[in-house]
């Protein structure tokens, strides 16, 4: 996916979950055709969850952007305005693009709830 041109959500997203901004799960949402499982957002939450703890700790404010990286997934999570946007992704030992980071950062999440391709878990 690095230096990939990000056309549209659905050519790399298998799935994806919002977050409020105190880290507790919103929404998730599969492939209607893919896997039911939602074993891959526990990770998220722990990781949104060590960031709180660091930033509260190290006086940190900021938050640009975590990789996960599973067997069988990645995953980019970003802070929105006024939620974190997980999205999975095909497990791949590329590095994730700012090209793709950007696109995440401004992609609508109202739009999961309407996505032909997805449905809400």
């Amino acid at each position: 996916m690095a230096n990939a041109e990000v056309e549209s959500f659905e050519n790399y997203a298998l799935g994806a979950a919002t977050f409020d901004l105190s880290g507790l799960p919103k929404e998730y949402f599969s492939l209607v055709d893919g896997s039911k499982s939602i074993i891959w957002v526990q990770p998220i939450f722990q990781a949104i969850g060590l960031k709180s703890l660091l930033a509260a700790s190290l006086s940190l404010d900021t938050f640009n952007y975590v990789v996960i990286r599973g067997n069988d997934y990645t995953a980019l999570v970003v802070r929105q305005q006024s939620c974190y946007l997980a999205i999975l992704l095909e497990p791949t030992n590329e590095a994730i693009d700012e090209k793709l980071i950007n696109w995440a950062r401004q992609f609508d999440t109202s739009k999961l709830k309407k996505h032909p391709r997805f449905q809400v878990m």
